[in-house]
C-alpha cells in the first residue's frame, strides 16, 4: 500500500516512533529513522524493520540541528513524507525563578515545535520539486483541551503544532502537500510511566471513558494508513485518539 514511499520519522526509537516505523515499514515503506542519542535503539530498529530505511541522527535542542537533518535526508534521494513525532514534556511551576520558567519553555517549544517548523519548511521545498507529498503531525489532546499549570509549555506546543498543520493544509494543498495531525490522549510510553511513577496511573486515566491508555501500535497503525495515497481528502483534520476524553 506505501510500496515506493520513503517516510523520515523523528524521535524514532520512542515506543511511538518504533511503532510508526514498524507499521510504515510492514506496508511497504522505507523509513529514515531519526535519533536523538540512542543510535542502538536506532540500529536495532532498522534491523527489525528488515533494513527497510536509513538512521539520522540529530538533537532537535540544537536550532540548527532540523536543516543537517534535512540535509542528510535529501542524500538518501526523494521523499514522500513527514512525521514529526519527536516530543518532549518538562514540567516547571509558574512559581520557578524566570530562568528556570524560560529555560523549559524554550526547550519545549524548540523540540515540539520549532524543530517540526523547520523540518516542515524543507519538506515543503522538496515536495514542490518532486510532485507533492504528506506531512503528520503528532500534537495531543494538551494542544485542545488546555494543560495543567506545570506542563503548560507542552500543551502550547502542541496547540502551535496544530495550528501549524492547518495552515500548511490551507496554504499548500494546491500543490500536492498535505498535511495531517494527531491527538493522542495518555498513550503508553516513556513519558507515560514518567507521569504515572510521580503522580499515579488513577491521574492519568481520569476522565477516560473507555479506562485505558492507547497503545503505541494504535498510534502506528493510523500513521501509516494516513500515508495512503487514497487518504488525501484527510487533509487538514487533527484525528482524537483519546479514548473519548475529550470531544470536540
Amino acid at each position: 500500500m506505501l510500496d515506493g514511499q520513503t517516510v523520515l520519522v523523528t524521535g524514532a526509537t520512542g515506543a511511538i516512533g518504533r511503532a510508526i516505523c514498524t507499521a510504515l515499514a510492514a506496508d511497504g515503506a522505507r523509513v529514515l529513522i531519526h535519533y536523538g542519542r540512542n543510535r542502538a535503539a536506532a540500529e536495532t530498529l532498522l534491523a527489525a524493520i528488515g533494513g527497510r530505511g536509513a538512521i539520522l541522527p540529530a538533537d532537535l535542542t540544537d536550532a540548527a540541528a532540523s536543516g543537517a537533518l534535512w540535509n542528510a535526508v535529501e542524500a538518501q534521494g526523494r521523499v514522500t513524507g513527514l512525521v514529526n513525532n519527536a516530543g518532549i514534556r518538562s514540567e516547571v511551576s509558574v512559581d520557578a525563578p524566570m530562568a528556570e520558567w524560560q529555560a523549559v519553555w524554550e526547550r519545549e517549544f524548540r523540540v515540539n515545535f520549532l524543530a517540526a517548523a523547520d523540518l516542515t519548511k524543507c519538506a515543503i521545498r522538496h515536495f514542490r520539486r518532486h510532485g507533492g507529498g504528506r506531512i503528520v503531525n503528532m500534537a495531543s489532546r494538551a494542544g485542545q483541551r488546555g494543560y495543567g499549570s506545570n506542563a503548560m509549555a507542552y500543551g502550547a506546543s502542541k496547540a502551535a503544532l496544530i495550528n501549524l498543520t492547518r495552515s500548511v493544509a490551507q496554504s499548500h494543498g494546491a500543490e500536492g502537500i498535505t498535511a495531517v495531525a494527531l491527538a493522542p490522549g495518555w498513550v503508553r510510553t516513556e513519558m507515560a510511566e514518567a507521569f504515572i511513577a510521580q503522580h499515579g496511573e488513577a491521574a492519568a486515566l481520569e476522565g477516560i471513558p473507555i479506562g485505558r491508555m492507547a497503545a503505541p501500535e494504535e498510534i502506528g497503525e493510523l500513521v501509516a494508513f494516513l500515508f495512503r495515497p487514497s487518504q488525501v481528502s484527510l487533509n487538514g483534520a487533527v484525528l482524537d485518539v483519546n479514548g473519548g476524553s475529550y470531544l470536540r
